[in-house]
């Protein structure tokens, strides 16, 4: 009973303290933080894609996903030309040149172009490794295999029988049938 007594005489005790002097409760409501908006750059994609035209991509972006939101490149593309992972900018033109194709390329902000020259074609018959990694898909082994296959079954009659050579099939002659010759 005396420890309810006490407890009591607490309580009323603390009810009856005035509230400390100078204290004020302000309610207030949070203000909502501002979340940024994802900017986007408006990129035109021209040449041997699916679907040229302006695309709106994020601020993030390279030039493989302009590519990729045009369709992807046609079989015909040249994609060794161009820097796929190169970082976007906003009203920029990426023109995807085709395999043995002129192309011109702008060259500054003034709209100046100037010709892109394809290199001269490599003759497949008296090319050595150096010249063959040159083309578009050809890394050191593969080179070495064209002038093995070559050394064994003498030089090639046309562009076409490097087909012939393991590893190179309709993929990787597409790409570099605009670059290479049987000829002098």
């Amino acid at each position: 009973m005396l420890i309810n007594l006490a407890v009591v005489l607490m309580a009323l005790f603390w009810i009856r303290q005035p509230p400390p002097v100078g204290v004020e409760l302000l309610l207030t409501t949070p203000t909502p933080i501002a979340t940024p908006t994802p900017t986007f750059l408006r990129v035109y994609v021209t040449g041997a894609v699916q679907h040229p035209d302006v695309y709106q991509l994020p601020a993030s972006s390279i030039v493989k996903d302009a590519v990729a939101a045009a369709g992807g490149a046609t079989v015909d593309a040249d994609l060794e030309r161009i820097n796929l992972a190169q970082v976007l900018q906003d009203q920029q033109q990426v023109h995807v040149p085709r395999i043995g194709v002129l192309a011109v390329q702008p060259t500054g902000e003034d709209g100046a172009t100037a010709l892109v020259t394809p290199p001269e074609r490599i003759n497949i018959n008296t090319a050595t490794a150096d010249d063959l990694v040159t083309l578009p898909g050809i890394g050191p082994s593969l080179a070495q295999r064209i002038i093995a296959w070559r050394n064994e079954h003498g030089p090639f009659v046309r562009i076409d029988d490097i087909k012939q050579v393991p590893g190179i099939g309709e993929t990787i002659f597409t790409r570099i049938q605009s670059h290479i010759t049987v000829g002098p």
